[in-house]
């Protein structure tokens, strides 16, 4: 009781440091929350889109981003004709652009795909896809953010097309993307014959391993991934993580470098004071434990300040039309723990030179410290 009183007193006698340390450990919190939530919501809407309907993905072997990848409409054919081979839907990534949108994602499906069967029609027909050239169909989002409705005329690159129809999907990505048939979306990107992906369904999963061995045996440069492999191994996906970690622990060492000031200053202003504190009685340990209390202090209040911001401007994010509903941030506990352990650890960091010195401190010469 005695160490937490004096932990409250200290802070408070010395405000303005420890709202600098907190400000610095906060930001660093909401940083750090903001990016990774945005990189894994991300992620986690990217991996909805391949897993949809399908246990396995089929690429091209050693490509290093999806919009790379090449699968030939013949091997789709012969993936399809499998005997365990319940369906195997093609998509096709493409990035276009419309005057003052210059990044809009478009996928290149066919008819049967179940994401236009699951999705919301808010006008038009899921029956319409496909029949007529020139169409494309748009996610809510993209619509919005357009300004079009049915039957309007809208540029998409060089080309304009006419909106068949307009569906609301959950997958961020998907509602403010376009949707073009397939073989609209290989003309307009010249990939004649090919395809990004091919999400399979399996009619036994259980026999997974069969389907994928049987099909790297027949085309060896295309490759079979269980979706949660694929999370697992797809590089994008880690460079992403990488990055964003790397951004945010960048951020929490400036507030380290924060919290190492706030208690140095602390302690350099108050020598006579822990000279007192040594003559009563308090041992080098007990010393130290009162600085890393009150950096223990600063780091739960630059938590609680750090969480409040960024779940303020993550919360705030999706309705920006700026990201055209593409971020839909995820924090789940792991990224909760590994901020909170961060903070932590960067917080005692900080304030380790600073209590070794003010428990070294001799009575006799503090005293007379000017």
């Amino acid at each position: 009781m005695r160490f937490l009183s004096l932990i409250v007193v200290n802070l408070r006698r010395h405000r303005l440091r420890a709202l600098i340390g907190i400000a610095g450990i906060g930001f660093g919190v909401a940083a750090m929350l903001t990016i990774l939530g945005i990189v894994n919501g991300a992620i986690g809407m990217f991996e909805r889109i391949l897993a949809t309907d399908s246990h396995y993905l089929v690429l091209e072997k050693n490509v290093s981003d999806l919009f790379f990848s090449a699968v030939r409409d013949e091997d789709r054919a012969a993936i399809r004709a499998l005997p365990n081979v319940e369906s195997a839907h093609p998509l096709l990534f493409g990035i276009v652009s419309s005057p003052g949108f210059p990044v809009i994602t478009c996928f290149g499906v066919t008819a049967e795909d179940p994401r236009l069967e699951r999705a919301e029609w808010i006008a038009g027909n899921r029956a319409e896809f496909g029949r007529r050239l020139g169409e494309i169909f748009l996610g809510a989002r993209a619509a919005e953010f357009l300004s079009a409705r049915l039957g309007d005329d809208v540029p998409i690159g060089a080309t304009t097309w006419r909106v068949a129809g307009i569906l609301k999907t959950e997958n961020g990505f998907e509602d403010g993307g376009v949707f073009m048939p397939l073989g609209a979306a290989q003309e307009f990107f010249h990939r004649g014959g090919v395809c990004s992906v091919v999400a399979v369904k399996l009619r036994d999963q259980s026999a997974g391993a069969d389907f994928k061995r049987a099909v790297e045996a027949a085309h060896p440069g295309l490759i079979a991934l269980e979706n949660r492999e694929f999370n697992q191994s797809y590089h994008s996906f880690r460079v992403m993580k990488t990055t964003a970690w790397a951004v945010g622990l960048c951020a929490f060492l400036l507030g380290g470098l924060g919290v190492a000031n706030t208690m140095l200053l602390s302690v350099f202003s108050r020598i006579r004071e822990i000279a007192v504190l040594r003559v009563c009685g308090f041992s080098e340990g007990q010393v130290a434990v009162l600085i890393f209390g009150e950096a223990m202090a600063v780091a739960l209040a630059g938590l609680a300040l750090g969480f409040a911001l960024g779940l303020a401007v993550l919360a705030g994010l999706p309705h920006l039309p700026q990201f055209q509903g593409y971020v839909q941030a995820t924090v789940g506990p792991g990224v909760v723990i590994g901020i909170v352990v961060t903070a932590l650890v960067t917080a005692v960091g900080g304030a380790i030179y600073p209590a070794r010195y003010a428990s070294s401190i001799q009575p006799a010469e503090a005293l007379r410290y000017e």
